[in-house]
């Protein structure tokens, strides 16, 4: 399997890339014990076209995304989920806001108003 280190990978080709991607999908796909011909028939596209992807020279994210579901790899795609954060000076706005006292529900009690005899 061809391996690229978090080092190199920024000085990798966009080739090389893609071949990582092609060996990544056969290594799982033998390691799950699956000939090329199962897995394109379950991946819902032919035999060719997962030979070619598998060899880095025909690569579509649908194909990818068809066969990470296939493999049971699919959580991969998680590490592209944007996650909200908010900044620090929001953060500390929102802190200053919060009350820092309890008030007394009933207004009442505090300023008791004489009852009228009508």
């Amino acid at each position: 399997m061809t391996e690229i280190s978090y080092i190199n990978i920024q000085a990798a080709s966009d080739t090389a890339l893609i071949r990582s991607l092609g060996a990544f999908v056969k290594h799982h796909r033998v390691q799950q014990n699956k000939s090329q011909a199962q897995l394109a028939k379950e991946a819902g596209i032919v035999r060719s076209t997962l030979s070619l992807f598998e060899n880095g020279e025909n690569t579509s994210l649908l194909v990818f995304i068809q066969l990470l579901r296939v493999l049971k790899l699919l959580h991969l795609l998680q590490h592209f989920k944007i996650k909200e954060e908010i900044s620090p000076l929001l953060l500390a706005k929102l802190e200053q806001s919060k009350k820092s006292r309890a008030r007394s529900r009933n207004t009442e009690n505090r300023n008791p108003e004489p009852k009228s005899d009508w």
